[in-house]
């Protein structure tokens, strides 16, 4: 038997830094949605645990013991011979490894008929899994241990940009100016409401992005330039980078700004997407 889930990647709409921990980890107050782009990842028993990646981002993958996917299965107590195609960047700030590690569990938990570990034991494997294991809109907190559902996603129009850069985490932690920031403002808006939602979520901030434009400045060329695509309402980097989404106010006009920033820019990475729905699984 073979069961098969799909790793959506993880768009952090909001990201506040509100403090750090004497462990060095950082405070977050986030504002967390699932795409309908993301890996597929296939399960099925074998004697022992093995890792093939497949894909057009594979060659970025490791398939040894550190890839979150085979700590997933070490985590369980169960193993597996496991297919993953790879189509998110990694290291680009939209939660690939650790959806791929959801996934994984969600998966290996189908196969083996086995409960779903809490959240706190799935911490273990990375601090965004267990956020990577919500199909709704989510508000994150802690060190991306509390979570709180909001139940509803918006079903925006939107694109994800990667310019084929890389950051690290740890060294954009570093270079954040100011760590304790204010927390998302309240009241959260009706997010059925496009106009309000959008006049809210320009008030909040990603307080890792002015760090990680130090580093990778090519991360402000994309947001100037989705910015000045027809029918933007929002763009914004995603977690640590280097990946920014940009809302739209309709499919059309997102459909249009995906083919000039493809012809534009054929080496950057660059998708059409929205809010996860019926594919999580």
């Amino acid at each position: 038997m073979t069961i098969e889930a799909f790793a959506p990647a993880k768009i952090n709409l909001t990201l506040h830094v509100t403090g750090r921990r004497d462990d060095g980890y950082h405070r977050l107050d986030s504002l967390v949605m699932l795409t309908d782009f993301g890996d597929h990842l296939m399960v099925e028993k074998s004697a022992e645990t093995s890792l093939n990646v497949v894909g057009p981002m594979a060659d970025s993958v490791p398939t040894d013991p550190s890839n979150l996917v085979v700590r997933a299965a070490d985590l369980l107590g169960v193993t597996a011979k496991i297919t993953l195609e790879k189509s998110l960047p990694a290291m680009a700030g939209v939660g690939g490894g650790s959806s791929d590690g959801a996934a994984a569990i969600r998966a290996l938990c189908g196969l083996y008929d086995l409960p779903v570990p809490s959240a706190e034991t799935l911490s273990a494997l990375g601090a965004d899994v267990p956020v990577c294991m919500e199909p709704e809109l989510v508000r994150m907190r802690g060190i991306g241990d509390e979570i709180d559902q909001l139940d509803t996603t918006p079903d925006w129009a939107m694109i994800l940009i990667n310019p084929r850069v890389f950051v690290s985490t740890p060294h954009v932690f570093a270079a954040i100016k100011e760590r304790d920031n204010p927390l998302m403002s309240h009241p959260f808006p009706e997010w059925s409401d496009f106009d309000s939602t959008i006049e809210w979520l320009s008030e909040q901030r990603n307080d890792m992005q002015e760090a990680a434009v130090s580093l990778q400045p090519v991360i402000a060329q994309v947001l100037v330039e989705l910015n000045q695509t027809k029918g933007c309402a929002l763009a914004r980097m995603s977690g640590s980078g280097a990946t920014c989404f940009a809302i739209y106010t309709t499919a059309s006009e997102r459909d249009a700004a995906l083919e000039a920033l493809r012809l534009q820019h054929p080496d950057w990475w660059c998708v059409a997407t929205q809010r996860v729905g019926a594919r999580f699984a």
